[in-house]
């Protein structure tokens, strides 16, 4: 399977989908739920587009849940041509992950930046209805806005969760791949197709 075909369409289109002051530091900016997939699939993707010269930013930290998405990653989502969504089960758990998301969603609008999700052990329906691990999660953001007792805060998490809400069902809806994790033989056999992407993004 080859997973990101489709962007070959940026050989195409790459002069229309950026503004002259907007420049492109990466070529693929990948966002992932560190603790499911970091040592696992996205190294190995990571390592596959690295290895196939692309210019690809990976967060080398653990993302604290609750914490401001730090500025290092908005310029990183800013400036890259593309975006890889690894969305596995503790994703939206992270509230970092979901900030990513919302942004990432953000430059597709305005700058045309392309996205492919990548449905890493769960359902397309779970990530676009919110349910299983990520009704759960969305649930546990509820709790912590409720506990909230600064209003003015309380207001702020309850314009994040909605944001994160519509991004989720948003990104489900997009053209993505699934990969499945069968002790680790799906999930190479996938990372290994891509050496042989064709990104065309210069």
């Amino acid at each position: 399977m080859v997973v990101l075909t489709e962007l070959e369409l940026l050989s195409g289109s790459s002069s229309s989908s950026s503004t002259p002051d907007h420049i492109h530091r990466y070529d693929v900016f990948l966002s992932f739920r560190g603790a499911d997939t970091r040592n696992r699939f996205t190294a190995h993707l990571y390592k596959s587009l690295v290895d196939a010269s692309y210019d690809t930013f990976l967060d080398d930290e653990e993302i604290e849940t609750g914490q401001p998405l730090k500025p290092e990653l908005e310029s990183a989502i800013q400036s890259s041509r593309a975006s890889v969504i690894v969305l596995s089960k503790n994703y939206a758990s992270s509230t970092w992950c979901l900030d990513e998301l919302v942004l990432i969603l953000q430059q597709q609008k305005k700058f045309n930046q392309y996205v492919i999700p990548i449905f890493y052990d769960v359902e397309p329906t779970h990530v676009r209805k919110q349910q299983n691990s990520f009704g759960e999660a969305i649930a546990k953001h509820k709790k912590r806005m409720d506990e909230e007792t600064d209003v003015e805060k309380r207001c702020e998490w309850a314009q994040k969760i909605e944001s994160w809400r519509m991004a989720l069902t948003e990104v489900a809806g997009l053209k993505g791949k699934d990969a499945k994790d069968k002790n680790g033989a799906r999930a190479s056999g996938f990372v290994r197709t891509s050496a042989s992407w064709s990104l065309e993004l210069t």
